[in-house]
């Protein structure tokens, strides 16, 4: 069904037209004669996940080539060419033909799976071949299928994994409840990601043009429902304020529509050239890749998703910045951004109306502003080391040591 339902989503198309290349490609790319790391990531998010990890690999186990597969063709189509790995591909759709034809041709050392992608017939696969698999932040609620009554067919799939690391003590607790041990709290490996952008040069000449030392709102992958809560204190607000919006999706026609909704100056990114950029109001980044550093440049952050059913975005890239933290009201199924909220850090808006008035207060009162990203750098800073817990395991494998 997958074709037809191709013809009226993009994603969709995408989905299924990537992978009829899965099988050519890795028999074209994967080399008989060398050993392989795979990593497999649901979409970008999780693909940050397993960044810091792939980046240590690298460095202590050069011998190792680098796989990635995608489940998303959001995921794919923005990394597909990332240069920490080695080869780069969708994971083909779990089947049990699938994934013996997958592992037939990769022969993985390791298997590592980021936060929640666990695919029953790839991991009776990998453990009937005795592949180690591990499963890297990942994150339980409660309400999951491992923990039903129901639920048996899946809990099979999680006594595949050779160890877990869990992202939080429920985490923990949950899985201990239905009989695991090989746990190990070691928190988001995200955290570890987000720390290292500081160290990075983020300089961007046309954002310093664009804000011209006034304070600026950065509001970060976006989709309409955020836009409904910012465009009102936007076009109604008096105070000197530069925003940048990036959308999540760049679409022509919603970034049309975006763009028409703005009563303040406003400019997109492709159109930057040879304009007086600090003459405007609003900035539109109709591109990607920039978010991360453009982040390093606001005062406050919105941080999109979250006002929606989409779900929420990464709201760590800000917060590793000491920037105070607005996000809309969904954001439960995200742990960091619930811990966040209740160290102050961030603040959560169910409507413009709440939104215009923290924003108001971020805007206005400094002290406040710099105290509120104080607790967001150091929420921050507190929690990293998860890839380092990932290290010392791999450290006590056969190869590793």
């Amino acid at each position: 069904m997958l074709p037809l339902a191709g013809r009226f989503s993009e994603k969709l198309q995408l989905f299924t037209e990537g992978r009829k290349s899965v099988f050519s490609s890795l028999e074209a790319k994967i080399k008989s004669n060398e050993k392989y790391l795979w990593f497999h990531a649901a979409s970008l998010g999780e693909f940050e996940q397993a960044l810091p990890i792939i980046e240590e690999v690298k460095k202590e186990y050069p011998k190792y080539k680098i796989l990635v597969t995608f489940f998303s063709p959001s995921g794919y189509e923005n990394k597909k060419n990332h240069p920490l790995a080695d080869v780069i591909t969708y994971l083909p759709l779990d089947t049990k033909m699938n994934a013996k034809r997958f592992l037939d041709l990769v022969k993985p050392k390791i298997a590592f799976f980021i936060k929640y992608e666990i695919w029953p017939n790839f991991m009776a696969e990998i453990k009937k071949r005795q592949i180690k698999s591990l499963l890297i932040s990942g994150a339980f609620r409660e309400n999951q299928i491992y923990f039903k009554p129901y639920g048996a067919f899946m809990r099979k799939a999680l006594r595949t994994f050779d160890h877990f690391f869990v992202q939080n003590d429920a985490s923990l607790a949950l899985l201990k409840n239905i009989g695991f041990n090989n746990i190990t709290l070691s928190g988001d490996t995200r955290f570890d990601r987000v720390s290292r952008q500081i160290q990075y040069d983020n300089k961007l000449e046309f954002a310093e043009n664009f804000i011209g030392g006034k304070i600026c709102l950065v509001a970060g992958s976006t989709w309409p429902e955020d836009e409904d809560l910012l465009i009102p204190f936007i076009n109604n607000t008096s105070e000197k304020l530069k925003v940048i919006i990036a959308p999540h999706e760049i679409n022509h026609e919603k970034i049309k529509a975006l763009e028409q909704k703005i009563k303040k100056k406003s400019i997109k990114y492709s159109e930057r050239e040879n304009q007086n950029l600090e003459s405007y109001e609003v900035l539109i980044l109709d591109t990607i890749g920039l978010l991360g550093k453009i982040y390093s440049y606001a005062n406050i952050a919105y941080v999109g998703g979250a006002a929606g059913i989409t779900g929420l975005h990464n709201i760590l890239e800000p917060a590793t910045f000491g920037i105070p933290v607005i996000i809309g009201k969904n954001y439960k199924k995200f742990p960091e951004a619930d811990k966040l909220r209740q160290l102050a850090g961030l603040y959560s808006v169910a409507n413009s109306e709440e939104f215009s008035n923290i924003a108001n207060k971020l805007i206005t009162d400094k002290r406040f502003r710099e105290k509120t990203g104080m607790i967001a750098g150091h929420f921050i800073n507190s929690n990293t080391g998860a890839t380092r817990s990932v290290m010392d395991y791999l450290k006590t494998l056969p190869d590793f040591s």
